[in-house]
Order: C-alpha cells, then sequence, then structure tokens
C-alpha cells in the first residue's frame, strides 16, 4: 500500500507475478511443492532417515515454501481487506501496490481507479457543501440585515428598499433552483421529453426568455438552413441558451450572437452546432476547460456576480443529450460557447 510498506520481506518477494493466471499459479505451487517433497524424501531415504522423519521433513519444508511463494499471491488481497475498511471510515487514500498481471492484479488496478474516484466524489461533495453554503449565506444575510433595519425603524420600507430585498430573494430562489437542478442531474432523475423541434423557434423562445431580464440587449440569429430541426428536449435547450446567454451579458460585451448549423460527421448521425457568442475579454485558455466546474468563477465573473453553477448545468443537459460543449476564442475579441447535439436520438 502507499502507506506504508507490507508487513515482511516474503510478502514483496512476487515471483510468480509474470504468470497471467492465479490458476497456473496456484498449479505451480502445488507441482513445486510436491515437488520438493518428494526429492526430500529421496534424499532422506539415502542418509537412512526415519520415515517419520523424512514425512515431516518434507511436509514443513513444503509448507515453508508454499507460504513464501503464495505472500506475493495473496498480499493485495489482504491490502484491500485494509484500504476497504479506511474507506469505510472515509479514507480513500490508500492504494493497492500490485505488480501481478493476473486476475489479482487486475482487481487490485480497478479498486485502486474505484478508490480514486470516490476520493474526487468525496472532494466535489465537501466543496459543493462549502460553496453552497457559502453562496446560500450571501442573500440571507443580506436579507437578515434589511428585515432587522426595517424592525429598528433605521429604513423606511420605500419602493427601492423593497426591490432591493426582492432582489435578494430572487437571488436566493435562483441558486437553490440550480442546486436542485444539479442534484437532478446527477441522480439521473431529469428525464428529457425529446421532440423534433425547430432551432429558430427554440432560439427564439431562448432570446425571448433572456430579453425579459435584460430588455437593453440586442442579440443577432443566424440559423443555416432556417427549416432545420433536431430531436431534443426543447424546454432544456432552450434552458441551455438562456443560461449561456446570460453568462454572455454579464461576462462579456455586445453584439451578442446565436448561430446554429448544421454539421455533417464520420457519424451516422449529423449534428447542430448551436454558438453563442459575445465581444467581451474573451476566456484565457488555461480557463477554458474550468468554466464548466461547479462554482468555478474568473476573477472578473466575481465582480459582475452569478453562483458559478449555471455552465455546470449547461454542461450536465448537453452530457445528457449526448452532446458536447467547448469555449473558442472569438475573432477580434471575446469568447463563443460552441454546443454540438445529435440532430436524431440514437
Amino acid at each position: 500500500m502507499t502507506k506504508g510498506e507490507p508487513a515482511s520481506w516474503f510478502a514483496r518477494w512476487r515471483p510468480l507475478d509474470r504468470i497471467g493466471s492465479i490458476r497456473t499459479k496456484l498449479s505451480i505451487l502445488v507441482a513445486g511443492a510436491v515437488t520438493i517433497a518428494v526429492s526430500l524424501g529421496t534424499f532422506g531415504s539415502r542418509l537412512e532417515w526415519a520415515f517419520g522423519t523424512r514425512l515431516a521433513v518434507s511436509v514443513l519444508v513444503g509448507l515453508a515454501i508454499m507460504r513464501l511463494v503464495a505472500g506475493g499471491i495473496t498480499t493485495p488481497l489482504r491490502e484491500m481487506a485494509v484500504a476497504t475498511r479506511q474507506m469505510a471510515d472515509g479514507d480513500y487514500s490508500l492504494r493497492i501496490t500490485s505488480s501481478s498481471r493476473d486476475e489479482v492484479g487486475r482487481l487490485a488496478n480497478a479498486f485502486n481507479a474505484m478508490s480514486a474516484e470516490l476520493a474526487e466524489v468525496d472532494r466535489q461533495r465537501r466543496d459543493l457543501v462549502a460553496n453552497a453554503s457559502h453562496e446560500l449565506r450571501t442573500p440571507i444575510a443580506a436579507l437578515q440585515a434589511m428585515i432587522e433595519n426595517l424592525a429598528d425603524g433605521v429604513s423606511d420600507p420605500d419602493p427601492e428598499f423593497v426591490d432591493t430585498m426582492y432582489q435578494q430573494v430572487r437571488r436566493l430562489a435562483t441558486l437553490v433552483d440550480q442546486l436542485m437542478s444539479l442534484s437532478r442531474l446527477d441522480s439521473g432523475e431529469l428525464a428529457l421529453h425529446t421532440e423534433e423541434a425547430s432551432v429558430s423557434a427554440v432560439i427564439s423562445t431562448a432570446i425571448d426568455e433572456f430579453g425579459w431580464h435584460h430588455p437593453d440587449a440586442v442579440v443577432a440569429v443566424a440559423v443555416e438552413p432556417e427549416s432545420l430541426t433536431f430531436e431534443v428536449d426543447p424546454i432544456l435547450v432552450q434552458r441551455v441558451l438562456t443560461n449561456l446567454l446570460e453568462n454572455a451579458y454579464r461576462h462579456g460585451a455586445a453584439p451578442f450572437e446565436v448561430t446554429a448549423r448544421r454539421v455533417e460527421t464520420p457519424h451516422e448521425v449529423p449534428m447542430v452546432e448551436l454558438v453563442v457568442a459575445d465581444r467581451g475579454p474573451g476566456i484565457p485558455p488555461e480557463e477554458a476547460a474550468r468554466v464548466f466546474e461547479r462554482f468555478q468563477r474568473l476573477d472578473r465573473s466575481r465582480r459582475s456576480g452569478g453562483s458559478g453553477l449555471g455552465l455546470a448545468i449547461v454542461s450536465g443537459i448537453i452530457e445528457r443529450h449526448r452532446g458536447s460543449i467547448h469555449v473558442e476564442a472569438n475573432d477580434p475579441s471575446g469568447a463563443r460557447m460552441v454546443v454540438m447535439l445529435p440532430q436524431r436520438r440514437v
């Protein structure tokens, strides 16, 4: 194991590691033990040992050699037993050391992969709880302070003050909705209600919803061909586009563009490419892959608000559609969020 060494030297001695079958190893052990026992018996007979002495020496030496060699075979299993108990206590750091090519070696490799995945899941869970607690605390603290000011008579319930309280409630409700959406995506409970939908209609509905919150924003649209359709859950894809437009508005700059086109691929099913572009400062290449992680925000996005969950939800919805999303640099400036969706469900 990575923490500490095996208990003894014979546990580290593994002369049969190159053999790819544990049954072959056991056969070799038995054959070797029998050969040694017969050889010792013959040797003892020449020395005129008593039969009982020859039998006892042959059995003891055979058992010692089998234990010596078998220790290297069973050590990974003993390590897995120890690691499993520690994993039950929340420690996922232990790894099994096995150079064997047999079933036990493959089991050890699978165990190490599982342990690493569980460690990553546990890390994400801890980060989610910590970040969610931080994000929820901010609007709750603001609301608490405002209500206390009202109760103490420090502030008057004028329209501006009430609107500020409403914005905090809206922020809190949005964050709770995003957390619930992520939970449903993780558990697989977010069902897809797919249908053949017009790409232009889905984009238009998303832009209308985006416009309710940002009436000053102008979004250019280009769909080729205009009659392009795809089999998706239109409500979820509309949410994808709305989140991407919201992200572009918050972190980018006008003009905003949404384009769609049909892309032929080597696969049987062609793809529909959706692109949401802006002319802002763009996203550094080293941050491009991380923007879809939960609560991942660039320095500039911390100043402009947002929970850091919108793009994680987008990525989850795209994955449920068996599509992909990535970031490209826009020319001459800005970012392009490129979504690829299968035109037909397979």
